[in-house]
């Protein structure tokens, strides 16, 4: 889980987080704009306070309103910032090709993602042309615990830290204990890769795999598939191919610093 300003020894800055806290606020919404008042309730604010936020916002372009000024969603602002991390991270540049090469083999759709707190970032996706989603998955978050991608990199750390639960269901399948989210996490070790089963998404298996070029890693790839298409011996093949792929990421890993930071 990342660290917040005061357990890393510097007092957080108020009207910094909350500027945060509203921007988290307005993106999670998705297309349900909001109005004043419920955002001024939602985080505590007195609406005086809120209302002047949103409108120094609103002229910087990180939130917009619409023509009555009543209601307000996040802004295109943030799409140009996300945009630039996407572009600016040496990891996303290295795998990209290899997500082409792995959809071209497979004919299904291939994802990177990034661990986030208790959830997974979509940061890349190749679609499968045998089926194409109306709302592409980058930039957008799904718990980790339904999901191949999640699995595979909670795998990659001890149990006790996962969260106590109940944990949200997406689907009948979802694990909402933490009993059974550590059984399926502790044959995921075993395997090496992890498998969702209609846990996240009804009618979609995903196939996920750690990329351990860091320590525990924090990026993962998937192959998810309808279940119509996938018969034993198609599953088969994508763990071949997923697992070749992996491992020629990691082989090209080292050099992706390019004597740039580190980033935590």
């Amino acid at each position: 889980m990342p660290r917040s300003a005061q357990s890393a020894g510097v007092r957080e800055v108020k009207s910094a987080a909350r500027t945060v806290e509203l921007l988290e606020l307005l993106a999670a919404r998705g297309d349900r704009p909001a109005r004043l008042q419920e955002l001024a309730e939602t985080l505590g604010v007195p609406r005086s306070s809120m209302y002047a936020l949103l409108q120094t916002l609103i002229s910087r372009g990180w939130v917009r309103t619409d023509v009555t000024g009543s209601l307000y969603g996040i802004g295109i602002h943030a799409l140009l910032t996300g945009t630039s991390y996407l572009d600016s991270d040496p990891r996303v540049r290295l795998v990209r090709p290899f997500l082409d090469q792995a959809s071209q083999q497979l004919g299904e759709t291939i994802h990177l993602g990034r661990l986030d707190g208790w959830d997974v970032a979509y940061l890349a996706t190749r679609e499968s042309h045998e089926y194409l989603r109306t709302i592409s998955r980058v930039g957008r978050r799904l718990p980790a615990h339904v999901g191949a991608l999640g699995k595979a990199l909670l795998a990659e750390r001890p149990d006790e830290d996962l969260p106590d639960g109940p944990y949200e269901a997406l689907t009948e399948n979802s694990h909402t204990t933490r009993e059974a989210l550590a059984a399926d996490l502790a044959a995921v070790r075993e395997r090496g890769w992890a498998v969702d089963r209609e846990e996240g998404v009804l009618g979609i298996v995903g196939f996920g795999f750690a990329l351990r070029y860091d320590t525990p890693a924090q990026d993962a790839i998937s192959c998810s598939v309808p279940v119509s298409r996938l018969t034993p011996e198609h599953e088969e093949r994508i763990v071949a191919v997923m697992e070749e792929t992996r491992a020629r990421i990691e082989a090209a890993a080292p050099g992706t610093g390019g004597g740039g930071p580190r980033w935590r």
